[in-house]
C-alpha cells in the first residue's frame, strides 16, 4: 500500500469537494500519484480472476478504508461520487487499531504508519535502543493529543513494554519529557516525572543512569502565570532526557563516540605536558600535581548538560516542506544535533533503534545521518507524509 497515494486521496477530497471517481483519477494522475496507462491495464483479481483494473482497485480500497475511520462519506444522491467529512477537514489521521502501514523506507530503516505498541508487538529481533519525545502531559494538548499527568505512568509502560521484552542486554531506553507540568491552576509542580522512573523501574526492570539536561536558550518564555505575571517562578530553560538501562553493568552507551573538541586553552595545557604546579583545593579532596591533564585524548567527555537551541537549520527546512505540501505544523520539535548526539551516545553501530512517538521523524533522521539500523512509527498520518520529505533517498511503497 502506497502511503503517498493514501494521502494524496485524502487530500484531493479535502481540495475539492463532492468528486466521482473519474475525477479523482483524473487529479490523482496530474499529480504524479498514478501513471495513465495504469487505468486502462486489467488483471486477474481474487479468487473469481476476474479481471478489474489494479490501480483503482488501490485507490477504492483506500476509500472504504477513509470511510471506515470516518473521514470520507458517500454522496448518497450521486452514485460514485464521495467527498470528505467535518472530521477529515478539522483533525489530524490516526491509524485504526491493529493496523500498521509502511509508509516508506531508507537504506537504514523504515517509517510506518500505526499506534506504536501494534508496531513493536510484531517486531522479534534484538533492539540496542529505544528513543522517544513522546506526548508531554499538557492541561491544553497538542493537535496530536496525549495522557494526562495521572495517565502517564500507565501510558508510558504500556508503550514501551512491547519493545522492553527485545532490548539487548545493557540496551537502553532514552526519553525527552518535559520539566514544566503543573498542577492544574497552582505553581506546583507535577511530580509525573518521578512516578514514571518508577513505575519503569518496578513495571518493566529499567534502571534509571542519569537525567540529560537540554538547556534550550530559546525556548519560550514560561510558565507565564507563575513567572511573569505572579513572579514566583523562575523562566524555564531546560528540558530532561531520562535514560535507562535493563543491565546497567552491560550497558552499550560509550561516551566515546560523542567526545567533544578539546577548547583551545586545553590544547596549551596538553602541549605544555600538562600542569606544572601542585596545588590543593577546598579540603583537598582535589589536587594538582605537575603533569596532571597531560595526557593525549581524542577529545573531551561530553557533560550531561548540552546546551543546544532548537532553532536549527534542519527544522527550518521541515517547517517549508510542511507548509509547502499543505500540512499540519508539529507542535513540537528536537533539534536534530541534539538528537544526533543521543543516537550516537546511547547505540553503537550496527544495533537496531527503536521509535515510537517519531513525530516528523527527527530522531529516524539522526539515525540515518549516523548509519544505525531504525524502525521509527507515528499514528499520525500528516507527521509520516510530512516526514518521509526528510530522507531525499526514500523509497515510497507500492
Amino acid at each position: 500500500m502506497q502511503l503517498e497515494l493514501f494521502h494524496g486521496v485524502l487530500k484531493t477530497y479535502l481540495d475539492t469537494p463532492n468528486l466521482s471517481n473519474a475525477a479523482l483519477y483524473e487529479q490523482l494522475v496530474d499529480g504524479g500519484l498514478l501513471i495513465r496507462h495504469e487505468l486502462t491495464e486489467r488483471a486477474p483479481i481474487g479468487r473469481s480472476a476476474q479481471h478489474h483494473s489494479p490501480a483503482k482497485r488501490r485507490v477504492r480500497w483506500i476509500q472504504q478504508t477513509l470511510r471506515s475511520m470516518g473521514l470520507l462519506e458517500r454522496m448518497p444522491e450521486h452514485r460514485g461520487v464521495w467527498k470528505a467529512t467535518t472530521k477529515a477537514k478539522t483533525e489530524l489521521t490516526p491509524a485504526a487499531p491493529k493496523v500498521v502501514m509502511l509508509g516508506f523506507s531508507t537504506e537504514w530503516g523504515i517509517g510506518l504508519w500505526g499506534n506504536a505498541e501494534d508496531v513493536f508487538a510484531r517486531i522479534d529481533e534484538p533492539i540496542s535502543l529505544a528513543i522517544s519525545s513522546p506526548p508531554y502531559p499538557l492541561n491544553q494538548p497538542r493537535a496530536y493529543g496525549g495522557p494526562t499527568a495521572d495517565q502517564y505512568s500507565d501510558w508510558i509502560c504500556k508503550l514501551l513494554e512491547p519493545i522492553v521484552k527485545n532490548l539487548v542486554p545493557g540496551g537502553v531506553v532514552a526519553l525527552n519529557v518535559s520539566n514544566d507540568i503543573f498542577v492544574q491552576g497552582s505553581p506546583e509542580r507535577s511530580t509525573y516525572r518521578e512516578e514514571m522512573v518508577i513505575a519503569l523501574n518496578k513495571r518493566l526492570g529499567l534502571k534509571l543512569m542519569d537525567q540529560i539536561i537540554w538547556h534550550n536558550k530559546n525556548k519560550p518564555p514560561g510558565p507565564v502565570a507563575w513567572a511573569s505575571k505572579e513572579r514566583m517562578q523562575l523562566g524555564v530553560a531546560w528540558e530532561p532526557v531520562y535514560w535507562f538501562c535493563n543491565e546497567p553493568r552491560l550497558c552499550i552507551a560509550d561516551n566515546r563516540r560523542v567526545l567533544q573538541p578539546h577548547t583551545e586553552a586545553h590544547k596549551k595545557l596538553l602541549a605544555r605536558g600538562g600542569e606544572s604546579r601542585t596545588a590543593s583545593n577546598a579540603d583537598g579532596a582535589y589536587r594538582i600535581k605537575p603533569g596532571s591533564y597531560g595526557k593525549q585524548t581524542d577529545g573531551r567527555i561530553l557533560r550531561n548538560l548540552i546546551d543546544v537551541s532548537h532553532n536549527c537549520p534542519s527544522q527550518r527546512d521541515l517547517r517549508k516542506v510542511t507548509d509547502e505540501l499543505g500540512l499540519p505544523r508539529h507542535g513540537a520539535v528536537m533539534p536534530l544535533k541534539l538528537a544526533q548526539m543521543l543516537v550516537e551516545f546511547f547505540c553503537p553501530p550496527g544495533g537496531l533503534i527503536a521509535i515510537p512517538c517519531a513525530g516528523t521523524f527527527t530522531l529516524p533522521l539522526a539515525a540515518e545521518l549516523s548509519q544505525r539500523r531504525w524502525v521509527g512509527t507515528d499514528k499520525h498520518l500528516e507527521y509520516v507524509h510530512v516526514g518521509s520529505h526528510r530522507f531525499p533517498d526514500r523509497v515510497m511503497t507500492a
